[in-house]
């Protein structure tokens, strides 16, 4: 058996890595589950039902407003008599029979949210299956008997990389192509796919490729870390402490002393930019708004090209650092 089927073969019959995969699984039925459940096809009789409801709310707002002016036109006569010129009075326009529809699955509109769901996800298992993949075997002695079996420490850790790639990349194209199907059922069922055209669909695949990345990125930042720090706490302990110094402790620093455009520091901001094309980011600071001539605050529009670009330099560096510190340093 070939070093690279051996690394696949213990991926796979990793328990860990089945009841984790599971896991993920279980959270994305949910998901889909409650986004059936909630939404609901919009036919004649849910049009009628919001028109219906509309006008029912507007002439109760009518009737109201109508009460408001009588108890006013009242008053008028003692010291203290309100102006009733400038009362509120509703019209039909504020009460649009779009605002009583029911929730739908409008699939060019809601799809890409899934998307971005199926990504986290997925994103979250790579990194914790990636982590004890290479972690466990450190921990556990396992890594030493392999190296006896096969003394080449690079590409020892560099084929179990690439095994373990594989199949996270293997499964999340099956998982993207499963999800994609099961909401364009939900669509036809609780929604509408009518507003979609070949360029929407070319959209959303390139999403879904970007939402790969995403994962791979994510599996292999878990599974370097776990290699340079020879255990499987040390990739969990890493993102627990750059969640609280820079998400927490790093954000509220910036935003107390008002540097411009903190959230740029922000990981997840980064990771709707990648998945959404761009994010645009408001430095409100800027100017004082006025009701009267108001104001545009400085933007900054973060695209996926610069969030890709430092994916890309995250991977590198973190295979780069692994490898060579499998290089460097003892096994023991």
């Amino acid at each position: 058996m070939s070093l690279y089927q051996a690394e696949t073969r213990r991926l796979l019959k990793r328990r860990f890595t089945r009841l984790f995969v599971l896991g993920g699984l279980l959270i994305l039925a949910a998901v889909a589950a409650g986004t059936f459940l909630t939404s609901e096809k919009v036919g004649p009789d849910q049009i009628a039902a919001a028109q219906l409801k509309a006008q029912n709310e507007y002439r109760s707002a009518l009737a109201d407003a109508e009460k408001v002016k009588a108890d006013c036109a009242a008053a008028q006569g003692a010291a203290d008599a309100p102006d009733c010129a400038n009362l509120y009075t509703p019209t039909p326009d504020n009460f649009a029979a779009e605002w009583y529809m029911p929730p739908t699955f409008d699939f060019r509109e809601k799809f890409p949210d899934m998307v971005t769901t199926l990504a986290a996800i997925m994103a979250v298992v790579a990194f914790i299956v990636g982590a004890s993949f290479v972690g466990a075997e450190w921990s556990s002695g396992g890594m030493m008997n392999l190296l006896l079996w096969r003394p080449q420490r690079i590409r020892v850790l560099s084929t179990k990389l690439a095994a373990f790639l594989v199949g996270v990349t293997a499964l999340t194209v099956v998982l993207a192509a499963a999800w994609t199907g099961l909401f364009v059922l939900i669509a036809h069922a609780r929604g509408s796919t009518a507003s979609m055209t070949s360029g929407a669909w070319q959209s959303m695949a390139l999403m879904e490729l970007r939402g790969l990345g995403l994962v791979v990125a994510a599996g292999t930042l878990g599974f370097g870390l776990a290699s340079i720090g020879r255990h499987t706490a040390m990739a969990l302990g890493a993102v627990v402490g750059l969640v609280i110094v820079f998400q927490f402790g790093l954000g509220t620093v910036l935003n107390l002393a008002h540097v411009k455009f903190f959230e740029a520091y922000l990981i997840p901001v980064w990771m709707i930019a990648w998945m959404s094309k761009r994010y645009t980011i408001q430095d409100t600071s800027s100017c004082d708004f006025s009701a009267t001539s108001g104001c545009q605050p400085d933007t900054l529009t973060l695209t996926w090209q610069m969030a890709g670009t430092g994916l890309a330099a995250i991977f590198l560096l973190v295979v780069i650092a692994s490898l060579w510190t499998m290089r460097k340093r003892d096994v023991t």
